[in-house]
């Protein structure tokens, strides 16, 4: 009979040549467990999604209501379902006024695309600017945002009508004109490797868009739900965006992603075609009840409130020779080393000794630090301790040769 392994690498299609191949069998708060009773601190929160924990009791027990009720049925927009109104209600309490209308999608990636299209059809516009090293999803509206050539040109030919411009360079922001449906940015460049950009180069941003009548598209699809001690990070630059994305951390575990706009804004999916915007599954009933939970979880249980002191925690224990920065805004950090193998090596040695962390997919020189907000002091305190412990195997396989 053959093993998980050799099935999972024989029957599921692969995203690299190189997939880490570490086996889960049970997650909880911020742990992962594999087959043998091996145990992971999992300081990348399945990649900025499992914020509050895997498995909180609250979500869990939301998803297991609901699936008592009614599971899907029908697409979204047609029927009244009262996860999907309760999440909506309160994201819009916690929002700015203008972002008053809520639309449900899986993903991040298609919230982005969601997004796009409300801008081209709001504004009666087809150029997008986005930045260097951006990311913002995979699909292929989303792909021709991204800042990496190489990542794209297979796939071509992708959206036209995109220009680029370098992430927190205020000299740039004219490129952005009358002719532009929409700037898409990250609230804070993940893929790029934590780039947290200057409070005056938002507000720059934001002053533009207005300037020229383009809309300003936010992706806090990684950023948002607590991660930097905010709600959303563009909370931190004293702006707000015409559409903000969100999805990862929104769900608590489960796929859900959303975007969210002014009413006016959003109107133009329903007419001059009706149905402008479609999508089966998005808003599911069990992801909404989930969603609802783990965001009532993440503003009642005050967890925001610790996000700062945490920060300051990793950053203090973080000190070593081989680090070069321990940059980022809240829990969205990353150590920045010298080489890829560095980063290789970090990676496989904690996952050995307990301690799950990760790389960027635009920037290998650093490893991601995005940790659950529940962690503690104890575990910031014993996982920096493991990352510095592999460190110095670094330094002693250097000073051999």
């Amino acid at each position: 009979m053959l093993t998980n392994r050799q099935l999972f690498l024989l029957n599921t299609a692969q995203t690299s040549t190189s997939p880490r191949l570490i086996e889960i069998t049970r997650a909880e708060g911020l742990y992962l467990y594999g087959p043998k009773g091996e145990k992971y601190m999992d300081l990348v929160s399945g990649f900025a999604v499992s914020n509050i924990g895997h498995r909180h009791p609250k979500v869990v027990q939301a998803i297991k209501e609901q699936a008592d009720q009614y599971l899907h049925v029908t697409v979204y927009g047609e029927f009244i379902q009262s996860p999907q109104v309760a999440l909506a209600t309160k994201l819009i309490e916690l929002l700015p006024p203008s972002l008053n209308n809520v639309y449900f999608v899986n993903s991040g990636a298609e919230a982005m695309e969601g997004a796009m299209k409300i801008a081209k059809k709001y504004t009666g516009r087809q150029g997008f600017i986005a930045a260097h090293k951006a990311y913002h999803g995979s699909t292929q509206g989303a792909l021709s945002l991204m800042g990496d050539e190489k990542f794209k040109t297979p796939y071509a030919p992708l959206l036209p009508h995109v220009d680029y411009i370098r992430y927190n360079i205020p000299e740039d922001l004219e490129r952005i004109n009358e002719t532009t449906a929409a700037v898409v940015l990250e609230a804070i460049q993940g893929e790029a490797g934590i780039r947290v950009p200057d409070i005056p180069y938002m507000q720059a941003v934001r002053r533009r868009c207005t300037e020229v009548g383009a809309l300003l598209i936010l992706d806090e699809i990684q950023t948002g739900l607590g991660r930097t001690g905010k709600l959303f990070a563009f909370e931190h630059y004293d702006i707000v965006p015409d559409i903000l994305l969100t999805a990862k951390g929104l769900g608590g575990g489960m796929p859900i992603g959303a975007f969210i706009a002014n009413r006016e804004v959003m109107s133009v999916i329903k007419e001059n075609p009706i149905l402008g915007h479609i999508t089966t599954f998005g808003g599911h009933p069990v992801s909404a009840a989930a969603a609802l939970a783990s965001l009532e979880v993440i503003t009642e249980e005050k967890w925001m409130d610790q996000v700062a002191h945490k920060h300051l925690l990793f950053k203090e224990h973080l000190q070593h020779p081989l680090i070069r920065e321990v940059r980022g805004l809240g829990l969205m950090m990353c150590i920045q080393l010298d080489s890829f193998q560095q980063v290789e090596f970090i990676s496989k040695y904690a996952a050995e000794h307990g301690v799950m962390v990760d790389w960027f997919l635009h920037h290998e020189t650093a490893l991601r630090l995005s940790p659950p907000l529940i962690i503690n002091d104890e575990e910031i305190i014993a996982a920096c301790r493991v990352l510095k412990d592999g460190l110095d195997q670094v330094s002693a396989w250097v000073d051999k040769r």
